[in-house]
């Protein structure tokens, strides 16, 4: 059955709304955790930012290519569907991943820079903070343009059928076979 925004089992793009409410509320529960845990937490580690921007440069690079396949751009191969079904799904949950780290990230890092004078380990610790909300912010809008560049085009038999005017209220033009 169809609800009111369309069929089930549709992915649908990731919202905006969706990872500043992810953002926002990890950034509540890292201050709380860090103000309260200050003492017993170790030095930050460098690993996870790098982490965060090599993957922003690795679906940076996928979003890229696959746009280029996917409009069959001369010198790009064919690409199979189901990679590019796998790729949307990665850059959708890469998205929410990429805005809970950043979250914690900014967390970590206002509190650091509110006690910036009071702790002696916050200059430890601020450079991989900082650099964790730099590379989340990086992998976001590289996850986001790798799910977009997922998106196949409208063709133009699409942009002629209105997708109200469609039979089913589905993504089929009048003359699409059903098998």
């Amino acid at each position: 059955m169809n609800g009111p925004s369309g069929p089930k089992g549709r992915m649908e793009p990731t919202r905006p709304a969706t990872l500043v409410i992810a953002a926002l509320a990890t950034t509540a529960l890292a201050w709380i955790a860090i103000s309260n845990f200050w003492n017993s937490l170790p030095t930050l580690p460098w690993l996870p930012p790098l982490t965060l921007i090599g993957l922003a440069i690795f679906e940076g690079i996928e979003a890229y290519s696959t746009r280029n396949r996917i409009l069959r751009k001369e010198g790009a191969g064919p690409l199979q569907p189901l990679v590019i079904a796998r790729y949307a799904v990665l850059g959708k949950a890469s998205a929410l991943v990429a805005a809970l780290f950043g979250g914690m990230y900014l967390g970590m890092s206002t509190w650091l820079l509110t006690q910036r004078g009071v702790l002696a380990k916050v200059s430890e610790n601020l450079p991989q903070a900082l650099l964790g909300v730099a590379g989340s912010i990086v992998l976001i809008a590289a996850a986001l343009w790798l799910e977009r560049s997922c998106r196949v085009p409208p063709t133009d038999r699409d942009k002629d059928v209105p997708r109200q005017n469609r039979q089913g209220g589905n993504d089929r033009a009048p003359d699409d076979q059903i098998a």
